[in-house]
């Protein structure tokens, strides 16, 4: 069946539009909670990123939780990861993350887990899907729901964080810069860091509900490279608005994406004899890692973008190190989900363990020119499957041969169609990319 609300990535829109709006999602709490009471009595934490429209999607999804009879914990702002954690260790049946992760403020989202914090199953989504077709029936008074605080989230994610590296692990004696992108990781990430010894500072830590990912964190790492330059740091470290995603930025400015992260610990864990089998992209890494992590014997494959999709090839490989190039980076032998700070902690463990940069772990990479082109169109799906745009795919295909790729994919999370080129020479793919974009266009 078909998903009428549900994308790649929970329930994303323009904050007020349907469905973002306080109508659907008291509709969508009580949804929920009629869903997992089914099962028992039900008990469902919520969390959120900065954003100032975070306080009135916390407020109508709890109304609805509790008028299905679910108890409500409510955590506040906290990563997105640490919600997996927390609903994982708590015993919750279910969490909730209200966020639209690396979007601007005035897009939200609604994110689920199950109880052991991985993303809800296709049928538990369909399920709740069906519910909100229902009428909305508020439970008995004495079978109500009842809500409170999580006052010591924080220094329990803070605590997880620090025990997924050796205990003997310090970063005394590195300077690190961080950008916490006004989001969700502004009040946990430098503790993490400046617990663990390094000589923190901190950038985009100052949120005020609108200022989320405006012009920082992750998707805007110019601030963090001049910042790292100024003052000489030895690493720069971007988490997203809800802190799922992170970039690094070397000590001369260079920006180390999600396939060279993955690099980092791909090559560190298989030196040692950690790294259990090998490692899940997506159509979208780039080519020169799946070459740098072949030429170490390490099995490359790729599934389909999202970070669901990564997980699901892992837990079927039974492998543990996956991720995409947007700086989603899955340690499953770790945490549930991507997770910035521990992807961040164990990019950096092999750097206390050999004191070599970061620069210097990541040069085994030679990553081949990829051009990206996001055209905004009201129907990216549709327009993905026009003739006319299928037709000139075919025709710049056979161009490349064998010296290249070409992916035109709709975004899960905006209305964005995604045209990807790769290959050899970097003036022939910037070509294509743009004739590709002009044609996608002139379909809308």
């Amino acid at each position: 069946m078909s998903r009428k609300y549900f994308g790649t990535d929970g329930i994303r829109g323009r904050v007020g539009q349907y469905p973002i709006n306080p109508d659907f999602c008291l509709r969508l709490g009580w949804a929920v909670g009629r869903v997992f009471a089914k099962r028992g009595p039900a008990h469902v934490i919520i969390g959120k990123d900065t954003r100032i429209s975070g306080y009135m999607l916390e407020s109508v999804l709890e109304s609805g939780l509790v008028s299905a009879g679910a108890d409500v914990s409510l955590i506040g702002p906290m990563p997105t990861p640490a919600i997996a954690y927390l609903t994982r260790t708590l015993r919750a049946d279910a969490g909730i993350v209200i966020s639209a992760s690396h979007n601007p403020y005035y897009d939200n989202g609604i994110k689920f887990f199950d109880s052991l914090g991985n993303k809800l199953a296709d049928d538990v989504e369909l399920e709740i899907e069906a519910q909100l077709s229902e009428d909305m029936v508020c439970v008995e008074s004495d079978h109500l729901g009842r809500a409170s605080r999580i006052n010591d989230a924080a220094g329990r994610y803070i605590e997880f964080c620090k025990a997924t590296v050796p205990r003997g692990f310090s970063l005394r004696g590195m300077r690190i810069v961080l950008d916490c992108a006004h989001g969700a990781t502004y009040h946990v990430a430098p503790r993490v860091f400046e617990e663990l010894g390094a000589d923190v500072e901190v950038i985009g830590a100052t949120p005020n509900g609108v200022n989320i990912n405006d012009g920082c964190g992750s998707t805007h790492p110019e601030m963090l490279r001049e910042k790292v330059m100024e003052l000489g740091a030895d690493v720069g470290i971007a988490f997203d608005g809800d802190g799922d995603r992170v970039f690094m930025v070397d000590s001369a400015g260079r920006l180390l994406d999600g396939d060279e992260l993955i690099y980092i610990i791909a090559s560190h864990r298989n030196a040692h004899g950690t790294l259990g089998g090998g490692v899940v992209g997506t159509v979208m890494s780039n080519l020169g890692l799946q070459q740098a992590l072949e030429a170490q014997g390490i099995e490359f494959c790729r599934a389909k973008v999202g970070d669901r999709y990564v997980t699901e090839m892992l837990l079927q490989k039974g492998w543990m190190l996956g991720g995409e190039t947007s700086g989603h980076v899955l340690c499953l032998d770790l945490a549930s989900t991507g997770d910035a700070i521990v992807a961040a902690l164990q990019a950096l463990l092999p750097v206390v363990e050999s004191s070599r940069s970061v620069a210097e772990l990541v040069s085994g990479v030679v990553k081949l020119p990829q051009i990206m082109v996001n055209v905004k169109v009201p129907d990216p799906a549709a327009v993905a499957r026009s003739p006319a745009l299928l037709r000139a795919i075919s025709a710049k295909e056979a161009d490349l041969a064998d010296r290249g790729r070409i992916l035109v994919r709709a975004s899960g999370t905006e209305p964005l169609l995604r045209v990807m080129v790769e290959g050899e020479d970097g003036p022939e793919v910037q070509g294509i990319a743009d004739e590709l974009a002009a044609v996608a266009q002139n379909q809308s």
